[in-house]
């Protein structure tokens, strides 16, 4: 349930999105659309993907590897990850419906009497704010103890869940900005089912997978159906590696393990919610809610040639999804797999394409050579941050790795330019920077830990201190084209940039008008008028180069004065969860 953030990647999605004609209409056609991009991909992941189109289904279950075909098949119940949170909110939605609560209640009231939940100078986490990722509260909770990176939330029961709410803090008002939080998607979890009066495994049963056909659909590997067998999880390098599991209560945030037809129900009930008796309830939970990020509860809109189409992926350690629902297209998708994909790119690339042919389909992932200058380039000594020093070296056209105190290891390469271990789940990132010289992100367990270099050609200077009225200097809106722009404020003493439709991320100083999110590749180079005034940027991620202008300010407040409740919320590229 992991999130990246990714600028010209979405740039390039936002200029693709014209219409087209769609495709795989039936189970030959889209098996071989799926072959294109997983056959040979060196993950070795199984999907199984289900297209809807205008109320025929076409079926695909596909192995990047023809001998692994019997892993998976039409009775395999799969590990869904945060599209359960989708369940969720239909769940607290139909609540609302029932005249039993309100988006606009104090997420307190949902909760034990005596709960502690942090507030705002004065302003509550609202169950609106929770839907929409803009509660404010971190990621994770702080009592989850050591988790076990094979599962690790098994240990997390719902008293130390409570209990965080009290070690929490609010840097800004609810509602103001979107910060991805499993945290306050658990307490939601907990919360619908205490306000509904049964626990949370029982209601997902009686008021969404019974009324919905979706007989094979279950949350905990003890309550499995009969005749349904778990799909076994796996990491993008093929390793096999625990199922995830949830306390109870705590299930809504990923812990729905569901087949593909289970999910083909699903879907149909979100394309023609009359149908169902859960309609009201999915109408609810399909309403936008923000508009900077467009979100309904718990789903991302998704503009695509001219229409709105809801879109969510889910990732566990073993296991990735994707979903969408076009409902003036009446097209959905489905995507499951056996294997995670969060450190690879999740499932977008497939899915996105099977929801408008517009976006590209992307190509399996190959094993091939480094090239040479790749590896000239990355040798050195490096620090990762937050962790420890790392030697990257190269033999006989191979790439090693040590980390402090610990084996060297070697590092293959694939077809989209990273370098992986086969000993671990990780990647090692490459990037260029615009002075010519490498650094990399190392990729593991849903972190981003960027490194930077400690010897040789691009090695880290002293980061140049900013004052504020400098900092202010930066502030702005960067046209970078058409309906995408990037926005600049600075506060609480940094720098901080968030594209159309994405989240907000913090820009480190790296030189003379030269600022970076070393996680994300991405480096932001200020240019100055001939009065000294900054009159626009060039960003440079991937590779590529986004150039864009400054809009003209008015003479009142400059940005980084804007109160914090006129600060408009942001949401994160990817749809991964």
């Amino acid at each position: 349930m992991n999130t990246r953030t990714s600028i010209l990647p979405l740039a390039a999605g936002i200029a693709l999105a014209v219409s087209c004609s769609v495709h795989a209409s039936d189970d030959a056609t889209l098996s071989a659309l799926v072959d294109q991009r997983l056959a040979n991909d060196r993950t070795g992941a199984c999907m199984a993907v289900a297209v809807l189109d205008k109320g025929a289904v076409s079926r695909a279950f596909r192995c990047a590897k023809a001998g692994d075909a019997a892993r998976i098949g039409a009775d395999s119940a799969f590990e869904i990850g945060s599209v359960s949170k989708t369940m969720t909110s239909t769940l607290l939605a139909e609540l609302i419906v029932q005249g039993k609560g309100s988006l606009d209640d104090p997420l307190s009231t949902w909760l034990p009497e005596g709960t502690v939940v942090p507030e705002f100078e004065g302003q509550p986490i609202l169950l609106r704010h929770v839907v929409t990722h803009t509660s404010g509260l971190p990621a994770l909770p702080s009592r989850m103890g050591t988790p076990n990176p094979g599962n690790p939330y098994a240990a997390l029961t719902p008293d130390d869940l409570l209990a965080s709410l009290g070690d929490a803090t609010l840097s800004r008002a609810p509602g103001t900005q979107f910060e991805y939080s499993n945290f306050a998607s658990m307490v939601l979890s907990l919360a619908v089912a205490r306000r509904a009066g049964v626990d949370f495994e029982t209601l997902l049963q009686q008021r969404l997978f019974e009324p919905l056909g979706m007989k094979g659909a279950h949350v905990g590997l003890a309550r499995r159906p009969e005749g349904v067998r778990a799909a076994g999880g796996h990491t993008a390098n093929g390793l096999p590696t625990p199922a995830w599991t949830f306390a109870g209560d705590l299930a809504g945030v990923g812990g729905v393990r569901a087949t593909l037809d289970d999910m083909v129900r699903y879907v149909q009930a979100n394309l023609d919610p009359s149908a169902t008796p859960l309609a009201e309830a999915i109408e609810l939970a399909q309403t936008p809610l923000s508009e900077q990020p467009p979100m309904a509860m718990n789903w991302m809109l998704l503009p695509v040639a001219g229409r709105t189409v809801l879109v969510h992926e889910g990732g566990t350690g073993g296991f990735s999804s994707f979903v969408s629902v076009d409902r003036e297209a009446r097209r959905g998708v489905v995507i499951l797999s056996d294997t995670s994909w969060s450190a690879v790119g999740n499932l977008g690339s497939l899915g996105l394409h099977l929801v408008d042919a517009s976006f590209p389909l992307g190509s399996p992932r190959t094993v091939e050579a480094p090239p040479q200058a790749l590896l000239d380039g990355l040798v050195g000594e490096y620090q990762l941050q937050g962790a420890m020093k790392i030697s990257l070296r190269q033999r006989d056209g191979t790439l090693f790795a040590q980390a402090e105190g610990q084996p060297e290891f070697a590092l293959g390469y694939d077809s989209e330019g990273d370098f992986f271990p086969g000993v671990v789940d990780a990647l090692l990132k490459p990037q260029r920077k615009a002075d010519g010289s490498h650094v990399f992100t190392w990729m593991q367990g849903g972190g981003a830990l960027p490194a930077t270099r400690l010897d040789g050609p691009g090695a880290a200077a002293p980061r140049p201190a900013l004052d504020p009225a400098a900092l202010a200097g930066y502030a702005g809106e960067y046209t970078l084209m058409p309906g995408f722009a990037l926005t600049v404020r600075a506060r609480d003493g940094g720098l901080f940039a968030q594209a159309t439709g994405q989240g907000e991320f913090a820009l480190d100083a790296a030189g003379q008008d030269r600022f970076e999110a070393a996680a994300y590749g991405i480096e932001i180079t200020f240019k100055r008028g001939a009065d000294g005034e900054v009159v626009s940027l060039d960003l440079h991620q991937g590779g590529g180069v986004l150039s864009g202008p400054r809009k003209q300010r008015s003479r009142r407040a400059p940005l980084s004065k804007v109160p914090a409740d006129a600060r408009c919320s942001g949401r994160i590229a990817t749809m991964g969860a």
